[in-house]
């Protein structure tokens, strides 16, 4: 996965390397202590690092 900068000077922010088996199952997916630690990167990645601001609804 690689993870982009904000804006429109974006960069590579950070590579993530995937290493789930294939093919994959998407339920099973959801209990794998692997990718739960992927998609916590990501989020961290998306929310902590890169300032992400969510709007007001």
């Amino acid at each position: 996965i690689v993870m982009m900068t904000n804006g429109p000077a974006a960069t590579i922010g950070e590579v993530l390397r995937v290493e789930l088996p294939r093919p994959r199952s998407r339920v099973a997916l959801a209990e794998d202590i692997r990718y739960l630690g992927y998609r916590k990167a990501v989020i961290d990645f998306l929310y902590t690092r890169q300032g992400h601001v969510e709007k007001a609804a």
